[in-house]
């Protein structure tokens, strides 16, 4: 049975937002959605955390429009009208009688702080004159984002959460959490994640930085309109680090976009480079390019020792059931990573997703990911 979502809520607060640069905001938004009923002690709760350009939807189809009147350009209003009928990211997970059951547990999904889906970023509106903070959003750090996810489980009344699990930017966070909120976790699920950002992966960040800030229509930030084709650079750039060789050989080969076609002819080009040109398109219509910027900026600035230790204190200290979850083919975040916070972590399991799909596996292999974390619950009855 498929969860049916409720529009997304919004929820503000007005204590002052400390940023990790010292920067002070107020009030801040979150976007988030529910699953399921918290119980009358806050203990059945569950936090989803979600990847770099990912939001509050998880699960359930999306019926009804949103809107964020807080935010220039709306693009939570723009993302339900594009994915109105379309399922959540991990709706094949989320609901009644699956790996994260609804009749069992409470499930939280908010959008990240910095992001562009309803929670206060750079297209919040900053002022009466309708101004967005663009680029004079404070610089924003994954620990900023536990802080905010932190205060909204408090407005919903969680004591404790059963585990936090995500995937990517989203396992950095689950990390952070166990790190900074210890006394609230039963357990961690960070997938296809690191511990600290490697160069490899803030090389690729750059690279899409640049193609952003090279475009002319990005105007140091202060643009009208999408720089579009700076951000569709980004995002095929991103999209070819989240596949792997054997992905795309078996999805696309040599094909072309018309096979009939005279293969030497430059407009019929192969069907690889149309999937990235799709994709390209679509980022577009649903994202926003400074939004981009500060979230890969914050996957960048990931280290979980920074002002803590060294890597094995830091990890070492993690005392809850661990549960780290590489992917066979990931060239974004090898799975020797997922294994060094494994070995780190004193009680922790190393499990691997075997898929040619690379890093985008945690949102395709579903029935790896609940056999895996299926069999962690039973183990620590969670």
């Amino acid at each position: 049975m498929n969860v049916k979502t409720q529009i997304v809520t919004l929820f503000s607060f007005n204590d002052p937002l400390k940023f990790e640069t010292g920067d002070i905001l107020s009030p801040i938004q979150v976007a988030y959605q529910t699953y399921g009923k918290l119980n009358e002690s806050g203990t059945n709760a569950i936090l989803v955390c979600h990847a770099l350009t990912g939001n509050a939807h998880a699960s359930g189809y999306l019926q009804d429009e949103e809107s964020d009147l807080n935010s220039n350009p709306d693009l939570l209003n723009k993302y339900s009208q594009i994915n109105k009928g379309n399922p959540g990211w991990w709706n094949d997970l989320i609901g009644e009688n699956k790996l994260l059951d609804t009749t069992k547990y409470f499930i939280i999904s908010s959008n990240i702080l910095g992001s562009c889906y309803g929670t206060t970023g750079p297209v919040s509106i900053k002022n009466m004159f309708n101004r967005k903070f663009g680029m004079d959003f404070p610089t924003v750090t994954v620990r900023d984002m536990v802080k905010v996810q932190r205060k909204l489980l408090e407005h919903l009344g969680v004591n404790k959460l059963k585990t936090v699990i995500g995937g990517s930017l989203g396992g950095m966070q689950v990390l952070e959490w166990a790190i900074m909120f210890p006394e609230m976790l039963e357990s961690i699920i960070p997938i296809a994640t690191s511990a600290q950002h490697s160069p490899w992966a803030i090389a690729l960040n750059q690279a899409s930085r640049q193609a952003i800030q090279n475009d002319p229509d990005w105007h140091k930030g202060n643009y009208k309109e999408q720089p579009k084709t700076g951000l569709s650079l980004a995002r095929k750039i991103a999209m070819i680090s989240y596949r792997s060789n054997d992905s795309f050989e078996a999805k696309f080969s040599r094909q072309r976009k018309d096979n009939k076609k005279n293969k030497l002819d430059k407009e019929n080009i192969f069907q690889i480079e149309s999937y990235l040109n799709h994709h390209g398109v679509k980022i577009n219509e649903r994202f926003d390019a400074n939004t981009y910027l500060y979230l890969s900026n914050a996957m960048d600035l990931h280290d979980v020792t920074l002002n803590r230790g060294n890597i094995e204190e830091v990890l070492g200290s993690i005392e809850i059931p661990t549960l780290s979850i590489g992917i066979s083919s990931d060239i974004l975040y090898p799975p020797n990573e997922q294994k060094e916070i494994a070995k780190m972590i004193p009680n922790s399991t190393y499990a691997e997703i075997d898929s040619i799909h690379g890093h985008d596996a945690f949102l395709i292999e579903f029935e790896q990911i609940e056999n895996i974390v299926g069999d962690f619950f039973a183990k620590n009855q969670i």
